[in-house]
């Protein structure tokens, strides 16, 4: 039976049998549905990528503000895109080395002060126009430029000199910067000609697809790169990305076969999604993770106490339960865990403690009105239930916890990095000195509590010069307890990557640095059927 069954599956990953036909024979045989759809997924791996079909996708976190411009780009849609129509210098592959895309090499000085970036020779834009160094440069340009409002811009700071020469991008550090390939690695860094300055919104890149449809909020669709550099990668002929930001809505679309992948599914109901015999959850552990933040510099979130009142009023334990089901572990108010190779493990778990919550918010001297948390699902997936878990915890302490549900459209636009006091999400970085320069440094444009400290800033740099380990770890967990006890950050947990994926999608892989692949799931795999 078992050689019968391979013959089929080969048959069918040759297409000289229907999938159907096949499922009936297994069948017949005797072979759930399960084992046989796991055989299909082998037999097809095992025969290579095959080209064209259209691959769908609905997503959580699109809205009708988003644009095409890489600069402020900052949910799961507007990510894809980029992913979709562009490409980077480098970027981090899943294994968490540095990737060579659009820069054939990297090389620096001994001091970490100087690097230089060679640009990968016949790469062309979607426009025909040639990738020069001098595109490098503009681009860094524009990113690092304050106007831009680029999520990028914390990840460029400390840039004393860069130039263009020949084929070379060089960039000067005022410090040894030993990450800066990591740095240059920052999602939003997707080269365009001239940088982006003439028009940012063209989504004109050199990407494995070109961008047919764009309607923010509702749907983009792609079509292939003819032209495209990497034949390893742009295996269909068309991706379809629909909005579908209502959790309950986005995985009827995977069930009913409307969508080849979602992300962001709900823990809720992953375990009966996995049961579809058509169907997988795919969920990976990495340095996500959920978060409540505050603006301390304003009221009355910019008292320290009433800060830690709130802290001590979260029970962590519970939301990594009810909320994660199990997809996520505990988190401590800090957005480094041990996924990130400098992770200190002697920090003292914090703990739901009333009692201290009680002590702190008396100490504050709040006046007892209501402290409004918004939130929306759009944040993540059941944040609205982690927000009402919250709300009840904190009573327990006397704490007044009021909740604002937002639209989901709009959310990151008019909430987010808007509002004192909201849920968010944060993907995590693929090294500390990214997630913090990008939102804790006291200049980052998405620096979403205001914090602002000096020690830490000063560390920072300090940290990216620095290559002995020991010292540099020191550094960072020093950093890890600043941004813990003084700023506006409340952590409570690292969550999975969750996605669902239907078993027509071949050559899925397990990526700790984001949702679908890292948003590489349309581009790297293709469909058996």
């Amino acid at each position: 039976m078992k050689n019968e069954l391979e013959y089929l599956s080969k048959r069918v990953a040759d297409r000289k049998l229907s999938r159907r036909d096949f499922m009936g024979r297994a069948s017949a045989l005797g072979v759930s549905a399960a084992a046989a759809s796991t055989m299909l997924s082998s037999a097809a791996l095992a025969a290579g990528p095959k080209k064209g079909g259209t691959m769908k996708l609905g997503m959580m976190g699109g809205e009708s503000t988003n644009t095409l411009d890489p600069a402020p780009a900052a949910t799961q849609v507007p990510g894809m895109n980029l992913r979709l129509y562009g490409d980077q210098m480098v970027d981090v592959a899943a294994d968490g080395s540095v990737e060579m895309r659009l820069a054939e090499s990297v090389e620096s000085t001994p001091d970490a002060k100087t690097w230089h970036f060679k640009v990968r020779q016949g790469v062309e834009f979607h426009n025909g126009k040639t990738v020069t160094s001098e595109d490098f440069l503009r681009t860094v340009e524009r990113h690092a430029n304050e106007d831009s409002k680029s999520g990028a811009l914390g990840v460029l700071q400390g840039i004393k000199d860069m130039r263009a020469e020949g084929d070379t991008f060089t960039v000067e550090m005022e410090n040894p910067t030993a990450d800066l390939p990591y740095l240059m690695a920052d999602w939003h860094l997707v080269v365009q000609p001239d940088g982006g300055f003439d028009n940012p919104n063209a989504g004109i890149g050199t990407g494995p697809y070109t961008i047919e449809v764009d309607e923010p909020g509702v749907r983009h669709a792609f079509k292939k790169n003819p032209n495209y550099w990497d034949d390893t990668r742009g295996h269909v002929d068309e991706v379809e990305l629909l909005v579908i930001n209502d959790n309950t809505a986005r995985m009827s679309a995977l069930q009913s076969g409307q969508v080849h992948m979602v992300n962001g599914v709900d823990p809720k109901v992953a375990s009966l999604l996995n049961r579809a015999p058509n169907l997988e959850v795919r969920n990976v552990a990495g340095r996500a993770h959920y978060v409540f933040v505050m603006h301390g510099n304003t009221a009355p979130f910019d008292n320290k106490d009433l800060r830690l009142a709130l802290k001590y009023a979260i029970n962590r334990e519970e939301l990594v339960e009810k909320v994660l089901r199990g997809f996520g572990s505990v988190g401590n108010d800090m957005p480094i865990n041990a996924a990130y190779p400098f992770f200190d493990d002697s920090f003292e778990q914090r703990m739901y403690d009333p009692e201290k919550a009680a002590e702190h918010y008396k100490a504050s001297g709040h006046d007892g009105s209501p402290i409004v948390l918004h939130v929306s699902d759009a944040a993540f997936a059941g944040a609205v239930d982690a927000a009402q878990l919250f709300q009840q915890s904190a009573a327990a302490a006397g704490i007044p916890l009021e909740i604002k549900r937002e639209p989901s459209d709009g959310y990151w636009s008019e909430v987010w990095n808007a509002k004192p006091f909201c849920a968010s999400y944060w993907s995590g970085r693929p090294v500390q000195d990214q997630m913090y320069t990008t939102a804790y440094h006291s200049q980052a444009d998405w620096n979403d509590t205001r914090f602002n400290n000096a020690e830490f800033d000063d560390l920072l740099i300090k940290a990216r010069g620095e290559l002995d380990p020991a010292k540099r770890k020191e550094m960072y967990s020093r950093m890890g307890h600043l941004v813990r006890d003084e700023s506006g950050l409340i952590a409570p947990m690292f969550n999975d990557f969750v996605d669902g994926v239907s078993k027509q999608v071949v050559g899925y892989e397990d990526d700790p640095n984001g949702f679908l692949m890292y948003s590489w799931a349309p581009i790297k795999c293709w469909l058996d059927a």
